[in-house]
């Protein structure tokens, strides 16, 4: 994953590359050369990539890993205040916390429309029984609601549903 000095670096060289093609345009127009206006396009296409650099090298682009969390999908966000990921059925009470916590972290954004009353995001975690060939049963281990707002949730509400772990299947086989 890039960071923000490695977007410096290629902020520099496009900016720079943006003036010697600025150089090569104003030269092409001095001397009515037949590419000046293709030269003038690609000075223009070198300013847009410069500009959308620029921004990425100064906003930190960090991921928070929180220790414990086991891999899931999201299967579900209506990109305001509701989704739901899935989480394997063999996962234990405090992976499920840990899990919860980075889906907090991870779906947070300040573009999320903030439609409910209460302001705040509810992520559900659930995981998939097979009890015989062909029958599917969702089974919802826990739920997290954040603050839609603010990026520090320092009280995030996180609800671990412990009678749906004695449905789910033992580790012995």
């Amino acid at each position: 994953m890039f960071s923000t000095d490695d977007f410096a670096r290629y902020t520099q060289w496009s900016g720079i590359a943006t003036l010697i093609f600025a150089f090569i345009t104003i030269v092409g127009f001095i001397f009515k050369w037949g590419i000046r206006f293709r030269l003038a396009g690609a000075t223009g296409f070198m300013l847009v990539v410069t500009g959308g650099l620029f921004p990425l090298s100064l906003a930190p682009i960090t991921r928070t890993v929180i220790p414990g969390a086991i891999r899931y999908t999201l299967v579900f966000d209506n990109g305001a205040s509701q989704a739901v990921i899935a989480i394997p059925p063999k996962v234990t009470v405090s992976e499920l916390d840990a899990t919860l916590h980075q889906a907090a972290s991870d779906l947070f954004s300040y573009g999320r429309l903030g439609s409910r009353e209460d302001n705040r995001l509810t992520i559900r975690a659930r995981t998939i029984l097979h009890p015989e060939p062909g029958l599917s049963i969702p089974l919802y281990l826990g739920q997290v609601k954040r603050s839609l707002s603010s990026r520090e949730d320092s009280v995030m509400e996180i609800d671990i549903y412990e009678d749906n772990f004695a449905k789910l299947p033992s580790s012995d086989g």
